[in-house]
């Protein structure tokens, strides 16, 4: 069950649509529930009331779940959720109504606000004595939840799932460094990543390194914070090293990443870091927040940097900008050592272990 699904495009959505197909292909039967609008698909069920933007809602979920629930009677429901996911939270309770037993899985990381929405609806329904067993992305993520659910629910940790071979682009020993140093991101561009903050870092960055060293910056993707960082591009001077291309089919973001030499995931709430992991698989050193569910991959000093502030950040890249000796090795290291979170059969492993334990 998820409030969002195929055709809409995101994190979630893509992510549960690639758990359903590699459990399809492992054996499971696996139907959808969605409140999402969109066309048949085999085993998807879409329960859609008509809501001001289309908002993947439905006032009266809990009672269509559940009939649903007790006509088919699966072995176990499986709750996809973000921050706020009213669908998502009414097939849990749909689950418990229906006497099922239910796994949910928190896709973001709770904020001090979605916490408190969460202790009050422990108070209202008493959800942490309901049997649940829930999985998190990382160890980042998983620390709120478990601070909220206490010890009535257990919470573990089953990482994204990801084909990376794809990103394999590299072996052997990196080349030479060039003279100029390409910095990249890749993400969407709204506000909750804080890609205005991502260009005033890059701004550090350029402070801090000597003017004899050149430096390029691509950051990748769209969304309704591009044109306020066109202003501030223009506003700072910085267009002529700093370019915003757009989004990118993950092809043409895996050209990009042949001629970079850093990868930078500014945001400090990034509950996995699906573009980081995928740039480190790549082979790039990776700076990112310590705080962030990108630590679960990149250790300091080994895969990449982290730090816990923009400043951290700013000053790990210009690190990374002036020491190719340093850049070269970690490149080396990530080319050499495939990384071991997101892969699928270690994600199928995790689900099958939190459906036994709900189960039993």
């Amino acid at each position: 069950m998820s409030d969002c699904y195929l055709p809409r495009l995101g994190g979630i959505e893509v992510q549960v649509a690639d758990l359903v197909r590699t459990q399809r292909e492992a054996g499971h039967a696996v139907d959808v529930a969605t409140a999402t609008q969109g066309e048949a698909l085999p085993g998807v069920h879409r329960i859609v009331a008509r809501m001001p933007f289309d908002l993947p809602v439905h006032p009266f979920g809990v009672g269509h779940l559940r009939r649903r629930l007790t006509s088919s009677r699966p072995d176990v429901v499986h709750v996809h959720m973000g921050a706020v996911s009213p669908f998502a939270w009414m097939g849990v309770r749909a689950a418990k109504r229906a006497g099922i037993p239910c796994v949910v899985t928190v896709h973001s990381m709770w904020d001090p606000v979605t916490r408190g929405v969460y202790r009050l609806l422990r108070l209202v329904y008493g959800w942490q004595s309901w049997g649940l067993v829930a999985t998190t992305v990382s160890n980042a993520a998983a620390a709120p939840i478990r601070s909220v659910a206490g010890e009535g629910v257990p919470v573990h940790v089953v990482s994204n799932g990801l084909d990376l071979s794809g990103w394999r682009l590299f072996s052997g020993s990196p080349p030479e460094p060039r003279e100029e140093v390409h910095i990249v991101a890749v993400g969407r561009l709204a506000p909750r990543k804080q890609p205005v903050r991502l260009l005033k870092l890059l701004d550090m960055v350029r402070s801090r390194v000597p003017a004899g060293v050149p430096l390029r910056a691509t950051v990748i993707g769209d969304g309704p914070a591009r044109a306020q960082m066109e202003r501030y591009l223009a506003r700072h001077g910085m267009t002529g090293w700093v370019s915003l291309p757009g989004r990118y089919t993950r092809e043409q973001i895996a050209k990009v990443l042949e001629s970079a030499d850093v990868f930078v995931a500014p945001a400090p709430r990034e509950s996995f870091g699906i573009a980081a992991l995928e740039a480190r698989a790549a082979g790039l050193p990776v700076v990112a927040r310590a705080q962030s569910g990108v630590a679960d991959f990149v250790r300091h000093g080994t895969e990449g940097l982290l730090g816990r502030s923009l400043g951290d950040l700013a000053a790990a890249v210009a690190r990374l900008a002036t020491d190719p000796e340093l850049r070269q090795r970690m490149i080396a290291h990530n080319r050499a050592v495939p990384p071991s979170a997101g892969t699928w059969p270690t994600v199928l492993a995790g689900f099958d272990r939190a459906y036994a334990e709900a189960i039993g």
